[in-house]
């Protein structure tokens, strides 16, 4: 070898060295920032219930509680744990307010309407995706409150270490015996499709929460660069068709009240939202306004282009009454469409949108109370109070909207 060869293979190795100490820094504080969250979770007290209702799988392989008292459902969306070195901090603050909201609200349930998970590794550090999920799990399983989930785009992103699949398979597995997440029929499109029943003790079925797998993007969308979404696909709708018609036939009959929960806004609410707007923010015929506010820009709500009829299709089968959805973190209102409550969850996210930590009249949850005879209420909650009382010390945020003072 000659001598400009030997430099230049000392400079290859040399650089081959310094790449690999950094990813090996990297890693060692990935790990240390994991254990530190771990750490955390291990420190908050379980959920205290007077009596805590306990589901069980009916005969049909679905997850049924039975209670002639009203439910308590808690919404939670957009967690956005990156479990990543970059996101160590941020992660924290999530898992610190999931705790104290669940802790103080006590529900019955507790669904989170996507994107648990946030990969994306120039905001989390890492393209792991299942580290994430078992934050957030391990963390429900340390509270001691059954809960399930809607994925979002962000929980598989198309570069993430591992897939859809198999995030519903973790949630799935047992490892968490509070979770009742479900990957439902692998003959229908996406992972989590899936349905819980609330009954009475009478065994009439009060109320059934669809779980549907809205996606992530459009083929030959390019994250981060279009952000054209995906929506609920037409087999999907036939499942939710039949799910709805086996239902009722278990039902005496009698078609069930029905709530879905979804993570990507379908376009209704969209239409919904034009409708109200453009009537000086009044009701109109067939738009009702029932609570929150838009903080989102541009076109505000963002739904897919594409749209397979499943609103129409719950219009036409009468079964559910309310949909409920996340995916814009900055939008929590609700309104009543045609005759079906359409509504954003509040978020939690402190990693996604830049600066969000800093900002807190967007974060928060979705109480959904539904009662006896099966009809329901709901409404938000703010973060930012006292009934709320963390483990960690909460931080300090603007409570102005969010583009108010990032503009």
């Amino acid at each position: 070898m000659t001598k400009k060869g030997k430099i230049a293979l000392k400079i290859i190795v040399s650089l081959v060295l310094i790449v690999a100490i950094v990813f090996g820094c990297l890693a060692l504080v990935n790990i240390a920032g994991i254990k530190s969250n771990k750490n955390f979770i291990n420190s908050v007290e379980p959920v205290s219930y007077e009596n805590q209702l306990e589901p069980a799988l009916d005969e049909n392989g679905r997850y049924t509680f039975v209670t002639d008292e009203e439910f308590k459902i808690l919404q939670l969306s957009d967690i956005h744990i990156g479990a990543g070195f970059m996101s160590i901090k941020k992660d924290n603050l999530a898992l610190n307010a999931v705790a104290a909201m669940v802790t103080a609200e006590k529900p019955d349930l507790v669904i989170v309407t996507g994107d648990i998970t946030y990969p994306v590794p120039v905001q989390a550090g890492t393209f792991n995706n299942k580290e994430n999920a078992k934050l957030f799990a391990s963390l429900m399983e340390q509270l001691g409150v059954y809960w399930c989930a809607a994925l979002g785009n962000h929980d598989s992103e198309s570069y993430a270490y591992f897939s859809r699949q198999a995030v519903g398979e973790l949630y799935e597995s047992g490892d968490y015996p509070h979770c009742l997440f479900q990957c439902g029929d692998e003959n229908v499109d996406g992972v989590g499709n899936y349905t819980i029943n609330v009954k009475n003790t009478n065994g009439e079925i009060t109320q059934s929460l669809i779980m549907l797998d809205s996606h992530s993007y459009i083929k030959g969308n390019i994250p981060g660069v279009d952000w054209k979404y995906d929506c609920i696909h037409e087999n999907q709708i036939a499942w939710y068709e039949n799910e709805i018609k086996e239902l009722t036939a278990e039902n005496n009959g009698v078609t069930p009240k029905s709530l879905a929960f979804f993570h990507i806004p379908i376009q209704e609410m969209q239409t919904a939202y034009y409708e109200y707007r453009d009537n000086d923010f009044t009701d109109t015929e067939d738009v009702k306004y029932y609570y929150g506010e838009t903080g989102e820009i541009d076109i505000v709500v963002y739904p897919s282009e594409k749209n397979y009829g499943f609103f129409d299709k719950a219009a036409e089968l009468g079964s559910t009454q309310g949909m409920f959805f996340g995916h814009d973190h900055l939008n929590n209102i609700s309104l009543e469409y045609k005759g079906i409550r359409l509504s954003y969850g509040c978020s939690i996210d402190y990693l996604a949108y830049k600066d969000i930590k800093n900002y807190g009249s967007q974060r928060g949850c979705t109480v959904i109370t539904v009662m006896p005879d099966g009809n329901f209420d709901s409404y938000t909650e703010n973060y930012y109070q006292d009934k709320y009382q963390p483990v960690n010390a909460k931080e300090q945020v603007s409570m102005e909207p969010y583009y108010s003072e990032s503009e």
